[in-house]
């Protein structure tokens, strides 16, 4: 009896400690090389459809304000709403993926997300 009392002892202690060694491994993001996006003729209508035709990003409301093109790329840049050092750190791609997510499509997140990764240019 003693014997199964140790054995099992073991066993138990065993899976305690190998439980605990679990290891969560997150497997690395595919990145794909990004593809040419421009400010004015991509992503200046998509910030009009999306963010002020609907009144939300206007003056006096929710910044950064992007009511014109020129005035859209200067308050997010300015602003720092992107980082081109590491992209994924901008505030606009947070917000895109984030709470704004069910106002842009998959599609127009990727060029946002590829317009930052080219540098944010004000092209």
């Amino acid at each position: 009896m003693k014997r199964f009392v140790l054995y099992f002892g073991l066993l138990f202690i065993s899976g305690v400690i190998l439980n605990g060694c679990y290891k969560d491994i997150i497997a690395p993001q595919p990145e794909y090389p990004p593809q040419a996006v421009s400010f004015k003729n991509d992503l200046a209508p998509l910030f009009k459809k999306n963010c002020t035709d609907v009144g939300c990003h206007v003056q006096g409301s929710h910044v950064p304000y992007m009511d014109s093109i020129p005035n859209t790329f200067k308050n997010i840049v300015t602003a720092n709403y992107v980082n081109i050092v590491f992209p994924k750190d901008s505030k606009l791609y947070q917000m895109v993926y984030g709470e704004m997510a069910p106002y842009t499509t998959n599609e127009e997140k990727v060029k946002i997300y590829d317009w930052i990764r080219n540098g944010a240019k004000n092209n």
